[in-house]
């Protein structure tokens, strides 16, 4: 099994400002407030966080869910 990546580069939808951030390991991070635009960013349709939405790596849990073959 690989290792869980913990980190990832968030990316505003509405100012395309980026943010590296230590995803959580014991929940899904469901609001994430834009440290540029103040733009609160919720997760789209479908998706369990912000990170599996707007980041360059899917969260924990997804990852663990795919290393597993879910």
């Amino acid at each position: 099994m690989s290792a869980i990546i913990l980190e990832s580069t968030l990316t505003c939808p509405h100012c395309g400002y980026r943010k590296t951030e230590i995803m959580p390991t014991d929940a899904c991070l469901y609001y994430y407030e834009c440290e540029s635009c103040q733009m609160l960013l919720k997760p789209a349709a479908g998706d369990c966080c912000v990170f599996c939405s707007f980041a360059d790596v899917e969260c924990p849990s997804i990852q663990q869910a795919q290393a597993l073959g879910k």
